[in-house]
């Protein structure tokens, strides 16, 4: 029923994956940027780089200590739906439960499906679960890697020359790329007949990022 019983295969799911990827571009394109308009006129390769770098790695602890977060509040909602189910006559517990359910899983659940999640949970000792396992801190950890490990693209042409305008134009052209390879990966994870549509799309949205920057002075 995944009230409780919320195990996943993956580390991450590509959703979370990609998401993270997003993120860390997202931002590190917006303080290279931005950087550019403070650093005009000097060559300071080092100061874009790491702040690029020093800002991803601040923006990654917090996602992952909001992971966490999300996680825990989550489990102990369910944990308190999960008690309700179980204290109830199988006729509120049918509708508690079916409640729960996302709108197009409860249009197809009938009763002896729903009976079979209360007795799964009659089973359960649900204070035994516990809200945070170390699978989470695993998890935030990868969502921390993650979000770092995308700014390294982004900042690269500034390790590579000396010219700040040629390393920006390289590190703009590479988020644009990669961009559209998040949206790709994403239209196809979502199933879409056509998944290059949703990664020109997010192509197109770091564009109109980058427009915006240099708009401001990048």
């Amino acid at each position: 029923m995944g009230i409780i019983t919320d195990e996943r295969r993956q580390l991450l799911n590509p959703v979370d994956r990609v998401s993270e990827i997003l993120f860390g571009l997202i931002m590190a394109v917006t303080i290279v940027g931005s950087l550019s308009i403070a650093t005009a006129g000097r060559d300071e390769i080092g100061t874009v780089m790491w702040a690029a770098l020093g800002c991803n790695l601040a923006w990654g602890l917090v996602d992952a200590v909001m992971y966490v977060v999300r996680i825990a509040t989550e489990r102990t909602r369910n944990q308190a739906l999960a008690r309700r189910i179980v204290q109830a006559n199988a006729s509120d517990a049918h509708g508690l439960i079916t409640q729960a359910l996302p709108d197009h899983i409860a249009a197809f659940v009938g009763t002896d499906e729903l009976e079979g999640m209360r007795r799964r949970l009659l089973e359960l000792d649900v204070d035994r679960l516990g809200v945070l396992r170390p699978r989470d801190f695993l998890e935030a950890f990868g969502v921390f890697a993650v979000v770092v490990v995308a700014t390294f693209p982004v900042v690269v042409p500034f390790l590579l020359t000396d010219d700040v305008a040629t390393a920006m134009h390289w590190s703009q052209a590479i988020t644009l790329g990669m961009l559209f390879l998040a949206g790709f990966a994403l239209g196809r994870h979502a199933g879409y007949a056509k998944p290059l549509r949703p990664g020109l799309a997010m192509a197109v949205f770091g564009a109109v990022l980058i427009a915006a920057v240099k708009a401001l002075g990048g």
